[in-house]
Parts: structure tokens; sequence; C-alpha cells
């Protein structure tokens, strides 16, 4: 009996998917928890396994589309099964590769195909010149909006076949007619090339600035704004918008994190200490300071502030997608040790791209830290609907006046980014005051 696939839901805030890559095609075999495709939500990329096994007889989306959760994307099951009750009710398939029109000798989008990788189709009747396309490799380049007939097969006898197309960048019908240059990427919904591309390609051909000389490169290059990238730039820009942003900047003494962290660097293999970071010790300090000042630690809800008793720290994360911020859980009750093992757990996790949209929901206070990358001060945007984020920069030498004279001192930059709207000055920056106090007295801290 077929099986559908279905999208799974990606937590409660998540309604759709965008397929990254399917990892299996039409007539793949699959095992019962297998991955089938990547899927990016508004904050990572998952696999979705699949929940049966078999052949691979239907993809009824294709790479790039949005898809709302608990939907059917695929179905397996054995050649010959009848899969046409199991596709989605609007326009299936439409995004079946390899999908048919009405009276077309090509395979009907929701018939079972064979389950060999590729059916070797006739010769093409439009120039002996040309080997010809795969039934297969005919229906995705239609999909796709490939002309088969320009491209070059690797298949027996120099046959098109699906790669072929995969590697072939796509192209609005429009594009298709005309000649001259290809662009390697497109404008076009999926990145696909359009007749303005080729336009424009071929304007910027005639005036020598594109060349056969492999060292010339394009002028610029245009990224669509999408997946990660495009919900990133519409909370930042809602956050802006929604929140009446102000920043507090302090300067802490670092030198005695700086003094405990090489003492604890000696010493942490014989006592049993995981690596312990600066800021590891920075997260460790905000997480005794907050719970005495619960209007840092709190979200505004328009009508209601809501403040938290326990301590949820977001921790910002730079990835190859855009940044990302998991959630330190319950970090008031957490020893250092613990804290420094849970953060490296997160940012590995969520650099690989396996972190699950859970483990990013929920903080109550966040910290983005730049000072790795030199960055001395900066103002943070809020992760809303958060009231506070602390922003930490480089630690560098500042003149402090001494006994003696001028001393210099490594000194660590801190920036307090609050919501006017839920607090005000006076104990946002009391806050950022106490913290400044934890971070200079960190050995004492660690006693408490």
């Amino acid at each position: 009996m077929p099986t559908a696939i279905i999208l799974p839901k990606q937590g409660n805030s998540v309604e759709s998917c965008v397929i990254n890559k399917w990892l299996k095609n039409i007539g793949d075999t699959v095992a019962e928890g297998e991955p089938i495709c990547e899927v990016e939500t508004d904050k990572a990329s998952v696999e979705v396994l699949a929940t049966a096994a078999g052949t691979v007889l239907a993809l009824f989306a294709k790479e790039g589309d949005d898809v709302p959760v608990m939907t059917a994307i695929a179905v397996i099951g054995a050649a010959g099964d009848d899969i046409s009750a199991l596709a989605p009710s609007s326009g299936a398939a439409a995004s079946v590769p390899g999908a048919a029109s009405a009276g077309s000798s090509a395979p009907s989008a929701l018939s079972a195909p064979s389950p060999r990788s590729e059916v070797l189709g006739p010769k093409s009747s439009q120039g002996s010149a040309h080997a010809g396309a795969s039934p297969r490799a005919r229906g995705l380049a239609q999909d796709r909006g490939v002309d088969v007939l320009a491209l070059g097969g690797t298949g027996p006898d120099g046959l098109v076949i699906t790669r072929d197309v995969q590697a072939a960048p796509r192209m609005t019908p429009a594009a298709q007619g005309m000649s001259g240059h290809i662009p390697a990427s497109g404008t076009g919904i999926g990145d696909r090339i359009t007749a303005d591309d080729r336009t424009r390609a071929l304007g910027t051909s005639d005036l020598g600035l594109r060349t056969s000389d492999p060292a010339a490169r394009e002028e610029f290059k245009d990224i669509p704004v999408k997946g990660v990238r495009k919900i990133i730039a519409e909370r930042m820009r809602a956050s802006l918008s929604g929140a009446a942003q102000l920043t507090l900047n302090a300067v802490a003494k670092a030198d005695a994190l700086q003094a405990w962290r090489a003492k604890a660097k000696t010493r942490a293999e014989g006592l049993g200490l995981p690596p312990i970071t600066i800021n590891d010790l920075i997260l460790f300090a905000v997480s005794r300071v907050l719970p005495r000042f619960p209007a840092v630690n709190a979200h505004w809800r328009g009508d209601t502030i809501r403040q938290f008793r326990d301590v949820h720290l977001g921790m910002a994360v730079d990835t190859e997608k855009g940044l990302l911020v998991p959630v330190l859980r319950h970090v008031q009750a957490k020893s250092l040790a613990t804290i420094a093992v849970e953060a490296k757990t997160l940012a590995k996790t969520c650099q690989a791209g396996k972190i699950t949209p859970e483990a990013l929901q929920g903080s109550t206070f966040s910290i983005t830290n730049v000072g790795a990358l030199g960055i001395e001060s900066f103002t943070p945007v809020l992760n809303t609907p958060e009231v506070a984020i602390l922003g930490v920069g480089a630690i560098s030498l500042r003149p402090y006046e001494g006994s003696s004279g001028i001393d210099f001192i490594p000194s660590l930059h801190l920036s307090l980014t609050f919501d006017h709207q839920a607090l005000d000055g006076a104990p946002a920056a009391r806050f950022l005051q106490a913290l400044v106090q934890a971070i200079e007295s960190i050995d004492v801290l660690l006693a408490q």
C-alpha cells in the first residue's frame, strides 16, 4: 500500500517550510527513517524522514517551493500502486517532476514510474546531431524551464539525462527563445533566468565587461532574499519599527575574567572541568544578575508586560545561513560548567544546520557577542518580544587612574539595548551597573 510522506510540524509557530533539497528522486528506493529531503523553516534547516520503505513514486513539490506543514510532499510504495488519492488537492500534478498534460504520451504525473534511474527515450526528431533526452530528463526540463536541445548529454551516446538538467540554469520560456550569453543565475521565481537577465548579460558582453577570459568577473551578483535571510530581514525591521529602542553603554574591567580563565585553563583537565571561555563567564554572570531585575527579564506584550522567574538566555550564533538564537534554559540554576557545555553544544548544532525549532523559542533575554571579531562597541537590535538584549564587544586596554599614576587595564565593552515602552532608563542602567560589578568580581560571584 502506498504511503504519503507528510511534511511534519516544526514547532507551534511554523506554518510552512521551504523545500531546500530533495535527497531522493522518483524511482529511488528508500528505507524507513531515511532522510528524503531537507526543508528550511524560518529558523533552521531540518531533514524530513521517510515514514515507510519502498520506491519513491511521486514528489509533490519542487526545490524552492514553500509548502504548508501537514501537507503530503511525496509518496512511497511499490511500482504500479495507485497513488491518485494521496496527491494534495490543489495543483499537485503541476509540482511533480515528469508531469504531463492531458493527451500527452509522456507518463502521467500520478502514475508509478519504473524503478530504473533513467528510461532511455528515442532520439530527438528535431535534429540528428542531438542524441535526445530520456523521458525523465524531458519532464524535469519542462518543469524547470530548461531547453534540453541546448544541453550536452552525459548519458549513453550523449543522451541528456536527469543530472544534465539538474546542472543546467533554469530559464523562463521567453529567455529560452533568446540567443547569446546565459548568465549563471537569474532574478526570476526560483532563481530562473528571465529575458531581462539575458538582455543585461548581452549588453554587458557588448560593452566588453564579459569576455572569454576566465579571469573576467561580473560587476555584481544579485542574491535572492529568501529563507532564513528573509525572515531575519522581516524580524529586524519589525523589531525596530515596533519597539522604542534605546542603548546604554558601559565598560567592565576584564582583568579578573582573564585571570580566572587562565587559571581554569591550566587546571581544567585535572579538575574534570570543560573548557571555559570568556563568553561562558559572561553568560554565567548574566544568569546570576538577571533574577534580581525582573523588569529586564521580561516580554513586552502591548497591553501587558510579562516578567519571568526563570532565566532563559538566547545566545546569538553566526551560521552560514544567517543569525540563529538558540536558548539556554533555566540558567539561573545551572553551574558554570553546565552552561559552558550546553552553550557549545547549541552553537555546534546551529552551525551544522541541525537545530530544532523548539530549541530556538522561549528566550527571556538575549546576548550577542562580537568581541572575537574585534568590534569594541555596537548597538544590538532587540529580539522581540524581549525587552532587553546585551551586546558584548572586544576586550581592549583602557586607562584608569591608579595610586601611582595611569594604569592600562583590559576592559570589556557592554551595550544594553532595551524597549523604553516596557523599561525606563534608570532600572536598565542599574542592571547594567550590577552586571559590570559582577564581571569585575567574577571570582566572588562564582563562590556564591
